[in-house]
């Protein structure tokens, strides 16, 4: 091996004592031209036969023997001497701890449900009403054409490498088609593709809020906003969502929030766990209130379009050109996918407010997983052109018929109020618990309806929301038949009058 250059190297190197000045080829054994690159941290480059000396250093090694323990190296560069001494011993430990992040994460679902310690009635088939995945019980399958446009994408052969961290052009052409209209235009440069809607939410916290800012995030609300915000050092405030009046928002109590740390009001429309759907005049209530105060808008609309027939879906970004807004949604609910894992956020930004900098910081931000599945952006085209109306009118047309079963069945139970739900997948249900004065909580309630009718409800706690709890409306019919007439059974049993209303107890 060849080092070419006029570089100086003193020292001792295989025997060879003192200075060496290099004006022509000097031979140097591989080992030593290896070294002499780790040493000098890569600024010597191989050229397969030649070692290439890209500055001039000169490099003294004092030998303490045949095998020293330790070398002092002192390095010169261009006439600056650096002297790394000798490395100090320490003792050898393990000291391996969990990282701030990671302390920081925490999942209120996970840490309720996790620490339920009751077993189901063995004498009872486990109902689960808690799962907010379409596809546990077979009974809501995706459109053939869904499974079809995957196969051909397998098939293809084209989708198996690295893409931009983005997504392919051609997959974002095609969200950005299937979502623009004049109110709210979009182009292939406004659609960032990620892993799953959670993902996209992820990407617009972390462009948007550094540690120690805020976001506004909805009581009841899903619990990954707070699970993803407080990893990150985010504060996390609560804005009161109104049972009373169909889980639309406190607006005053929302506004008397905002001081100037606020950097994001998410908004989820239709709600999980709520199954609301905000009508136009309140959209535009909330647009005012952030429009007054300049905080852009996170809008988690995964559940767009899955409303029932009573109510419509308006894609907030259509409502206004004057508040940035983020758009979070994905494949997961409406096409019964979300094992596929394929999201996207929609940049709403018609008055340049994010500029150039949210849109790079989005990129960025992408490039720490590379990108969602090729194998499903390949299949983006036929999904959103060729899935028929007719699969999107089936699935709602179930879940409304599950929502009215379930919400008139729980209705004339003593001691629940559910609260009719407009769209998505869920239906919350009060709890008096001055009626159930053996339970504590919310949590308490949904263990012992566990316990004894082998019936799992989601206690509201885990959404912020206590006393109340979360029905998930995609069972079988047959299923959720009985699951009505298990919880009503519980209720029955444990069912006291509060003091002076005897009235109610002879109904």
């Amino acid at each position: 091996m060849r080092v070419s250059g006029p570089t100086p190297i003193c020292g001792t190197i295989s025997g060879i004592r003192g200075c060496i000045r290099i004006h022509h080829h000097y031979h140097l054994s591989k080992n030593l031209g290896n070294f002499l690159v780790w040493l000098l941290g890569g600024c010597f480059s191989f050229t397969g036969k030649s070692l290439l000396v890209m500055d001039p250093y000169v490099i003294q090694m004092q030998d303490h023997g045949s095998l020293p323990s330790v070398l002092d190296v002192h390095v010169n560069v261009a006439g600056r001497s650096s002297v790394l001494g000798k490395v100090k011993s320490r003792k050898a430990r393990w000291s391996v701890r969990p990282s701030d992040m990671s302390n920081k994460t925490f999942n209120p679902i996970r840490a309720i449900v996790d620490n339920m310690k009751v077993k189901p009635n063995p004498n009872k088939t486990m109902i689960a009403l808690s799962i907010g995945d379409p596809t546990v019980f077979g009974n809501l399958p995706t459109d053939p054409e869904v499974t079809q446009a995957m196969k051909d994408a397998l098939d293809s052969g084209k989708f198996n490498g690295y893409v931009p961290s983005i997504g392919y052009l051609s997959s974002r052409e095609e969200v950005a088609s299937y979502y623009h209209c004049p109110e709210a235009p979009l182009e292939a440069k406004d659609v960032i593709l990620t892993s799953g809607c959670s993902q996209a939410i992820e990407l617009c916290l972390a462009v948007l809020a550094n540690p120690g800012q805020n976001i506004l995030v909805p009581r009841p609300g899903f619990s990954l906003y707070r699970t993803l915000a407080e990893s990150m050092g985010i504060e996390v405030k609560l804005y009161n969502l109104l049972p009373e009046k169909n889980w639309e928002i406190d607006l005053k109590q929302l506004e008397s929030l905002i001081d100037e740390k606020t950097v994001c009001l998410i908004v989820n429309n239709p709600s999980n766990p709520c199954g609301s759907v905000f009508s136009r005049r309140h959209l535009q209530k909330i647009l005012a209130v952030a429009a007054r105060q300049c905080v852009p808008i996170l809008a988690d609309e995964i559940y767009g379009d899955m409303v029932f027939s009573d109510s419509k879906f308006e894609p907030l970004a259509t409502l206004s050109s004057k508040v940035p807004i983020l758009s979070c949604g994905g494949l997961a609910k409406r096409w019964l996918v979300p094992g596929w894992r394929m999201g996207w956020i929609l940049i709403h930004d018609r008055r340049d407010i994010f500029g150039n900098e949210i849109r790079d910081g989005l990129t960025k931000l992408s490039q720490r997983i590379l990108g969602p599945c090729t194998l499903v952006q390949g299949a983006l085209k036929s999904i959103l052109c060729r899935t028929p109306r007719v699969f999107y009118h089936n699935t709602l047309s179930f879940l409304k018929s599950n929502a009215d079963l379930c919400y008139g069945a729980l209705a004339a139970i003593p001691g629940l109020r559910p609260i009719h739900p407009s769209g998505a997948m869920y239906l919350m249900v009060g709890i008096e618990m001055e009626h159930f004065p053996e339970f504590e909580n919310d949590v308490e309630f949904t263990e012992q309806l566990v316990a004894e009718q082998s019936v799992h409800c989601l206690p509201a706690t885990c959404f912020e929301y206590p006393n109340f709890f979360r029905v998930v409306i995609t069972v079988p019919e047959v299923m959720m038949l009985e699951a009505c007439s298990r919880i009503q059974e519980f209720c029955e049993q444990h069912y006291h009058c509060a003091e002076g209303s005897q009235e109610e107890c002879d109904k």
